[in-house]
């Protein structure tokens, strides 16, 4: 996690990463600031997202591979270029993962900054 008042590029943010050895996904954040951060999220096919919800908004850019999302209401097939909006607290999982799927995540604010993240 890196800190910063100025641009930055963040290389490799988005790009599939194989979870280590003895996990089952793989959750990189590459950028925190108070209002934003941004990571990687990458799940295997065939994988199961264990994930809670959040305490911050999030926004979900597919970057490679295929899942469906299921929230309360509703869920929806997605694949590279979906962008997807999950506001804070609502349940979500990725399932059905056919391909290694690997997201780009945007949290606002920081992710864990209102707690129980």
């Amino acid at each position: 996690m890196v800190t910063l008042a100025a641009m930055q590029i963040i290389e490799g943010a988005g790009r599939w990463t194989p979870p280590p050895a003895g996990t089952a996904n793989d959750w990189v954040e590459h950028l925190k600031v108070p209002d934003l951060s941004v990571g990687t999220y990458c799940i295997p096919a065939g994988g199961v997202d264990d994930q809670s919800p959040h305490t911050e908004d999030e926004v979900y850019v597919v970057t490679a591979g295929r899942a469906r999302i299921v929230t309360p209401g509703g869920a929806a097939e997605v694949g590279p270029g979906a962008v997807v909006f999950v506001p804070a607290g609502e349940e979500h999982r990725f399932v059905d993962v056919t391909e290694d799927l690997a997201l780009l995540v945007f949290f606002g604010p920081a992710y864990g900054s209102r707690g129980g993240a």
